[in-house]
């Protein structure tokens, strides 16, 4: 292990996040991928839960696999990665997106290619089935970069993606989440905006997300989430904002994000990391820890993220008690962990 990563790796121990991280120059391809970040410890999940989240999560990286090792590009091998957990109810995206504080769901996705910097994204969508897709769509059929709202689903009509009625995106034990948190805020007695900040950290946040390198060293990044539980009027976090959410270039790395929102918004979080990589030198864990464990910590922001780089190297720092994560390189294994302790 080089001197560099070996002190990532015991920085991260010492203040609350093992990235989970591995170099190697020159793979053929590569894959990383996240399903949220918060308050995830194992006096949290019992044991079948755990299996059900490594499970899915191999699931996902594996339908990455089968794409990037027959040729297939990584913008088509992150989709298929986040679909999985799209349709999953154990995450925060997709069929198991959360409420909001009217009883409905609204999904934010993003995706961006770095080899030319084209991107995709929409936001509040209710009834998309799968919101990634859409970006997609958004990237490589329209002249835009961000749809919403009912102009984004009119486009989906158009473009010939799935619908459903936003029903379908109802779990139940998302509406208790939403119940416990309405019952939070209105007891806090403190205006609902400034009684959001005394919400558990779970209620805040989650996502799913995917970064990838293919055989032509094309780099993507992908992201896709329900928001947070309780949002109101129309609220946006960083996960479709192309350069806090969602970031990818050939020249430095991909990233894609899970946490706060608002602070990944205001310090653009994916896109600093890259920059640190492209103009500063530094590595994928280097670049990773300065931002996540220096400037969004000091700034009150927690969460993480996943980033790769054109040779397959892979960093995952956080700064919660746990992220839903792994990754393959190659034919190699995939490598899965959910809580901080784990490498």
């Amino acid at each position: 292990m080089k001197k560099t990563l070996l002190l990532s790796v015991l920085a991260g121990a010492l203040i609350g996040s093992a990235p989970l991280q591995a170099d190697d120059h020159g793979v053929e391809y590569a894959m990383a991928i996240h399903g949220g970040a918060g308050t995830i410890t194992r006096a949290n999940l019992t044991d079948e839960q755990e299996q059900a989240y490594k499970d899915k999560l191999n699931e996902a990286l594996e339908a990455g696999r089968a794409v990037l090792k027959d040729g297939g590009d990584s913008t088509t091998a992150v989709i298929a990665a986040i679909q999985v957990m799209e349709e999953s109810p154990l995450f925060n995206s997709g069929k198991g997106a959360v409420y909001t504080w009217d009883g409905e769901h609204e999904l934010d996705a993003s995706l961006m290619e770095g080899e030319k910097g084209n991107a995709g994204a929409v936001a509040g969508v209710k009834t998309v089935k799968s919101p990634i897709e859409l970006a997609r769509e958004v990237m490589e059929e329209s002249v835009h970069v961000m749809l919403s709202g009912e102009g984004a689903e009119q486009f989906a009509k158009q473009q010939g993606l799935e619908q459903v009625d936003n029903s379908y995106f109802n779990t139940e034990r998302r509406y208790q989440q939403l119940l416990k948190a309405k019952e939070k805020i209105k007891a806090s007695e403190q205006p609902e905006q400034q009684a959001w900040e005394y919400l558990d950290l779970d209620y805040k946040y989650g996502t799913v997300g995917a970064v990838a390198v293919d055989k032509n060293g094309l780099l993507s990044a992908g992201t896709s989430t329900g928001g947070m539980t309780a949002k109101r009027y129309g609220r946006i976090g960083d996960s479709p904002i192309i350069g806090a959410g969602t970031w990818a270039d050939n020249d430095s790395c991909a990233v894609s994000a899970t946490g706060h929102g608002e602070y990944f918004i205001r310090f653009h979080v994916a896109a600093d990391i890259c920059s640190r990589v492209k103009y500063k030198g530094l590595s994928v864990s280097e670049a990773g820890d300065e931002v996540i464990h220096g400037v969004l910590e000091q700034a009150g922001g927690t969460g993480g993220v996943i980033i790769i780089d054109a040779d397959g190297n892979v960093a995952m720092p956080f700064n919660t008690e746990g992220m839903y994560r792994g990754y393959f390189k190659g034919d190699g294994d995939t490598h899965i962990a959910i809580y901080n302790e784990e490498e």
